[in-house]
């Protein structure tokens, strides 16, 4: 929890003021700030754990102890963050043995704190959190993602897109796949689907979404692992539903 907010601490310190922002790709964003706060986060954890790997968005793998690795996206909502809009977060994940089994996700604009421990359920500021109710996607507000290479699976994507926008009451994109999952986790979404993630994106959100009741699986309703190439995860009534909803010809 404090490298969180030593993390959020350099994000709140650059909101507004940013001097540059880079690309690593056509659309994909890094600033000072993703870069700042990845090193107060890293510095932090190394501090208290120095023989644990780590797995980080923007400095990649660092070596340690395999069994124990901590997964650290220091923005994750980067896009969002440039252009002042206030849906971003600080994501860190504790896996054992490869399997996550503790996540932090921290919105800094709002003070939402959302964290969980394998077995031990989801909260948010310390109150515990469960998914919502509802049993039908006409009845479901759903949330979803484009990846940064949407270029290449454009019409699966916008057909799965598609589908869902015409069965649900409405679908948003946030542009955060941390909070996504954490909204599926409190309620606040029935459904959220993406595909094209990387660990850092999904690790920390899959143990609160997990630990709130949600069902995280693939398109293929696959049992959901941080190197999936696609993630689902509802309050579990419109999870078989959802999956109808996405199974599309095949990506190319």
């Amino acid at each position: 929890m404090a490298a969180a907010h030593k993390g959020a601490a350099v994000l709140q310190a650059h909101l507004g003021k940013l001097s540059r922002i880079d690309k690593k790709g056509a659309i994909d964003l890094v600033t000072e700030a993703d870069l700042g706060s990845e090193k107060a986060i890293i510095d932090t954890i190394r501090g208290a754990f120095p023989d644990h790997a780590i797995l980080a968005e923007e400095s990649g793998a660092r070596q340690g102890d395999d069994d124990c690795q901590w997964i650290i996206d220091p923005l994750d909502g980067t896009t969002n963050y440039a252009h002042g809009l206030e849906l971003f977060a600080v994501s860190i994940a504790f896996a054992r043995q490869g399997e996550p089994v503790f996540g932090i996700v921290l919105n800094p604009a709002t003070n939402e704190l959302f964290s969980a421990a394998k077995g031990q359920g989801a909260r948010l500021n310390g109150r515990p959190i469960t998914v919502d109710g509802t049993d039908r996607v006409s009845d479901s507000l759903l949330v979803t993602g484009f990846p940064y290479n949407f270029a290449t699976v454009l019409q699966p994507l916008l057909m799965r897109f598609s589908n869902c926008l015409q069965a649900a009451r409405a679908v948003r994109r946030l542009g955060s796949a941390a909070l996504d999952l954490c909204y599926v986790a409190n309620g606040r979404f029935a459904g959220y689907w993406e595909q094209n993630l990387q660990p850092w994106d999904t690790a920390a959100g899959l143990v609160i979404a997990r630990e709130a009741g949600a069902v995280v699986t693939d398109f293929e309703n696959q049992t959901y692992q941080i190197n999936s190439n696609q993630i689902l995860a509802t309050n579990g009534k419109v999870h078989q539903e959802m999956l109808n909803l996405l199974r599309v010809e095949e990506d190319t």
